[in-house]
This record gives structure tokens, sequence and C-alpha cells, in this order.
């Protein structure tokens, strides 16, 4: 029995840690660019023309 108080312990050690490392990506801003992801896949088709472009002139 004190091996799950043992284990529930730790766990939630774990799970604090997670959440404050969370907190601190948040607040320095690693989630901060919300508008590229969603144009990017707008713009995959010019690199490969580029790209194609390229390999035929040479």
């Amino acid at each position: 029995m004190s091996v799950i108080y043992l284990l529930l312990t730790i766990s939630i050690i774990v799970a604090i840690l997670f959440f404050f490392a969370f907190i601190y990506s948040v607040k320095s801003g690693q989630y901060d660019d919300s508008y590229t992801p969603s144009v990017r896949m707008l713009f995959d088709d010019e690199l490969i023309t580029d790209k194609q472009k390229k390999s035929t002139l040479d």
C-alpha cells in the first residue's frame, strides 16, 4: 500500500513540473505565432514551383 502512496506522490510532482514548464513556455512567447501555421499551406506550392523552375533552367 505504501508503494501506491509513493507513486501517487511522484506522479503529482511530475505533473506539477510539467505544468510549470508549460506556464513558462507560454509566458516566454513559445505559442505567440498563431498566424503563420494558418497560411503556411498556402505558400507551399510557390516553394515547389520555384524549385521546379530552377531545375528546368539548369
